[in-house]
């Protein structure tokens, strides 16, 4: 009697041990699953943020948000409506309920292949005008006609050439005594400006996510963009494609001033006695981690320098990545911060 009551006790104590050991890995799976929605609240933490798309702030910005939405709206209609009409047929016709009515003489439906073909065609072929043709041209970096139709009544457009180095970015102002700012892009209110792009070495994208979209940046050659922006304040600009050791650092502060406070600032930067010819724009775009966010400024830079460099890197001019600089990061930014460098 003994025996068999020790038996039972054991076999109870195994049955738990095992339950146990079954329940404590799903508790546990269970713990880490609620960790997840906190990540969301650490991306404020981030200089860059997922959320900046959903709050457009430039002209371009807004059309491109909108024709997401348009996207996103008619495939959510068709995958919600065909997501019930699952439900419902597995609800309807369960087994053994007697639900529907069984019809076994029935072989064709008008109205069900006019559904089943006209539907699709029909959010197709608006798909296709509203977002394809339609958003195409009115987001197009090169001529964007939700900006250039903006053109007269909110007076002449900025130009500004952009260069893309290892891993600074440096903005020329052509239209004002060829002045140049680095890492930090400034822009008046309600005025369209046109971009011109290139790269010394690193192929990126430039990309200011809440006023304009996503441009390649690509070494010996020219691309474009154009952003307007009604909104004044700071926006955060970044490289939006890996590029290297100093990607996390390759970011600029994109500022919309007033007409008035932009005028203010380009004659401050044209009086700057700091200027740049092209033997300083060597050494400028030498790899570079800007880890101290320095926004350099030049009151003026060497006429035609954006198409100089143009053809300086088609015909094989390379700025070397020091082989130390990843292998070594903390002992080369050390080295590069006894350099003074702006």
């Amino acid at each position: 009697m003994y025996t068999k009551y020790n038996a039972i006790r054991i076999q109870k104590c195994l049955i738990k041990g095992e339950v146990h050991m079954l329940i404590k890995p799903k508790i546990r799976q269970l713990r880490y699953a609620m960790l997840v929605p906190l990540l969301l609240f650490l991306n404020g933490c981030a200089k860059h943020s997922v959320w900046w798309i959903f709050n457009p702030q430039g002209v371009g910005a807004r059309a491109s948000y909108n024709y997401m939405m348009i996207d996103v709206a008619v495939m959510l209609s068709i995958v919600g409506i065909t997501g019930i009409l699952i439900v419902w047929f597995m609800w309807k016709y369960q087994k053994g309920k007697n639900r529907g009515r069984y019809d076994g003489k029935w072989e064709h439906s008008g109205k069900l292949e006019l559904a089943f073909w006209g539907i699709p065609i029909a959010a197709v072929a608006f798909l296709s005008w509203a977002v394809a043709i339609h958003g195409s041209f009115a987001v197009n970096p090169y001529n964007p006609t939700v900006i250039t139709k903006h053109m007269k009544p909110h007076g002449d457009p900025i130009q500004v050439d952009v260069i893309a180095t290892d891993w600074q970015w440096l903005f020329i102002y052509p239209q004002f005594h060829n002045m140049a700012v680095a890492n930090e892009l400034v822009v008046p209110a309600h005025t369209p400006v046109f971009f011109k792009l290139t790269s010394t070495a690193v192929t990126t994208d430039f990309f200011v996510p809440q006023l304009v979209g996503m441009i390649d940046v690509m070494p010996g050659m020219r691309t474009k963009d154009a952003l307007e922006s009604n909104a004044m304040g700071t926006y955060q600009g970044i490289a939006a494609d890996y590029c290297g050791a100093g990607t996390s650092w390759m970011l600029f502060k994109t500022k919309v001033l007033s007409k008035a406070d932009f005028d203010h600032w380009a004659d401050a930067v044209e009086k700057n006695p700091h200027t740049m010819d092209y033997a300083q724009f060597n050494r400028f775009a030498k790899p570079y981690i800007n880890v101290e966010d320095k926004t350099p400024v030049y009151g003026h830079v060497e006429n035609g320098l954006f198409n100089h460099l143009i053809i300086e890197v088609m015909n094989g001019k390379k700025w070397p990545l020091p082989m130390f600089m990843t292998e070594n990061m903390f002992h080369y930014l050390k080295l590069q911060a006894a350099e003074h460098r702006a």
